[in-house]
């Protein structure tokens, strides 16, 4: 039955192959996949100062989020994905053609592949943050942007300097290609990097929330990132929390 979806989801893809390969899909698929995941939260930000139903849920509950703020953090992301993210996706375009299989990945081959390249992620980005924490010349000079704000809220997510959204981003993309996954569980990946990524900076704590459903305390989340902005030196994984623990920084107060 997923095989056959699967197999459905991506010949219907293949119809839209050059748009698949053209040099502007990933920029603009990203960046669209961002805003959808974003909006919701805008709306409850929004919302919150005057329902206290939607107050309740958020994690520093005194915290509000201007719309003048809101839109410094769009105008912001947009700016870092016009000037270099689209840029370098040419130049990727150029330099990696885009190969488009007939067949669908087996469905257990995407969970597994989507599994894989979420840890390696974890891993990259727990080594790239704590380094940037604890080398003050690299804090100060590229993570000290995305710091600003010591209260999570969904458009801080992409709230960062240029060599911050690059290496990221650049992690994100090359671990498909490391780990030889099929395109549509690349695209997947993608999603499901932006979602958690989203919900990590989303300010709410929801009974619905990743952290919540994943058993054991294995899965940081909301809860888990708004901390590391509120007490700093804690917390630099951006999903699972076993690095953390090994390394004694993992905060659950």
């Amino acid at each position: 039955m997923f095989a056959l979806l699967l197999q459905s989801v991506w010949d219907w893809l293949l119809t839209h192959d050059a748009l698949l390969s053209s040099p502007f899909f990933p920029v603009l698929f990203s960046l669209g996949t961002y805003l959808l995941f974003c909006l919701p939260y805008v709306a409850l930000d929004l919302l919150s100062p005057h329902v206290e139903l939607i107050r309740r849920y958020k994690i520093q509950q005194r915290s509000h989020v201007p719309w003048e703020v809101m839109w410094s953090c769009l105008v912001h992301s947009l700016y870092n994905h016009v000037m270099f993210i689209f840029p370098l996706t040419v130049l990727n375009w150029y330099w990696r053609k885009v190969s488009l299989p007939a067949e669908a990945p087996h469905p257990l081959k995407v969970a597994h592949d989507l599994l894989a390249c979420l840890l390696l992620f974890d891993f990259q980005y727990f080594v790239w943050h704590m380094l940037h924490h604890k080398v003050p010349w690299l804090y100060r000079t590229f993570h000290k942007v995305h710091h600003k704000y010591t209260s999570t809220f969904v458009l801080s997510t992409e709230y960062s300097g240029v060599w911050e959204t690059l290496s990221l981003g650049f992690f994100a993309a090359i671990n498909p290609l490391l780990l030889g996954c099929h395109p549509l569980t690349e695209l997947l990946f993608f999603v499901l990097n932006i979602g958690l990524s989203v919900e990590d900076h989303c300010g709410y704590d929801f009974s619905w929330a990743m952290h919540r459903l994943v058993p054991f305390g294995l899965f940081g989340g909301a809860t888990h990132h708004d901390l590391h902005h509120l007490k700093f030196k804690s917390n630099y994984a951006p999903y699972f929390t076993h690095w953390d623990r090994l390394f004694g920084t993992l905060h659950e107060d």
